[in-house]
């Protein structure tokens, strides 16, 4: 059976913005290991699948495309964001 996880997708740390965090991805689970390859030393493997990245509006969506395509798939919950709410002055105290 091919197995799956469900996930929010985080913010960017490298910009502000929030574009394109409120949607939940479907990631395939590797069904084999990476090993580098003999002749240039890049990892890679013969599992194609996980290059495929499914996006869905909401958790429940994704979950009904997992189990009626017979996936096993694990949701994976949002983490909590919180805001560290600082003072410009207080960089110099």
């Amino acid at each position: 059976m091919t197995e799956a996880r469900i996930y929010q997708e985080p913010k960017n740390a490298m910009q502000s913005g929030r574009a394109r965090t409120r949607r939940w991805l479907l990631e395939y689970v590797p069904a084999e290991a990476k090993k580098p390859d003999p002749l240039t030393g890049w990892a890679g493997s013969g599992d194609t699948r996980e290059q495929v990245r499914l996006a869905f509006p909401d958790a429940a969506a994704a979950q009904a495309y997992a189990e009626r395509e017979g996936i096993s798939a694990r949701v994976m919950p949002a983490p909590t964001s919180s805001l560290k709410l600082q003072a410009y002055a207080d960089n110099f105290r």
